[in-house]
């Protein structure tokens, strides 16, 4: 068992949430096939800690929420503040805010609905939409071709700034255009 230190790291740096202790010893006997002692484990974390500590990079590894995780350094807390809000403040087109109330409003929602419903190619918008994390990828609908089903989340909600789905308004409170052919619209 060759560098279990970068195998741990490895495990750490992966995660998308904090790996436990018992993540991490199952991760490496099932990928090496034998038993691991924890006091292996424990102090090869305990170095790896120490490392990024006093190591002149910008992150480091915690523990946190019964697990590990790189994290950056809280002297550079105030800049990640700023990027997360200038990213945050990017605006959707056009075409992603109606792709995206189309699956807001039908959701769980499939391409083909969208596209049915705005009469032009979504692939663009929807792709975009998932780059963002405004939508995620539900499952697929049964009948043919299995087309992916669209649904918002959590990022959604905090994107616009409601509780629920349920407090989205009304289709009703929009107004519509209920011009008809021969009339004209007031100014």
């Amino acid at each position: 068992m060759e560098r279990v230190d970068l195998h741990i790291e490895s495990l750490i740096f992966a995660s998308e949430k904090p790996v436990s202790f018992e993540e991490i010893k199952l991760s490496l006997e099932n990928f090496f096939n034998l038993t691991i002692e924890d006091e292996l484990i424990q102090e090869t974390i305990k170095n790896l800690i120490e490392k990024y500590q006093s190591a002149e990079t910008s992150f480091q590894i915690i523990e946190i929420s019964n697990g590990y995780t790189f994290t950056t350094k809280k002297i550079f807390h105030d800049l990640i503040g700023v990027y997360l809000k200038s990213i945050n403040k990017t605006k959707l087109s056009k075409a992603s805010l109606e792709t995206l109330a189309i699956i807001a409003y039908n959701q769980p929602a499939t391409k083909p609905l969208v596209e049915h419903i705005r009469g032009v190619n979504s692939d663009y918008s929807i792709q975009k939409l998932l780059d963002k994390n405004l939508i995620e990828i539900s499952g697929r609908e049964e009948g043919p071709g299995k087309p992916l089903l669209y649904e918002t989340n959590q990022r959604f909600l905090d994107y616009f700034g409601i509780k629920t789905i349920k407090d989205l308004p009304d289709l009703k409170e929009f107004n519509q255009n209920t011009n008809t052919i021969g009339s004209t619209e007031e100014e």
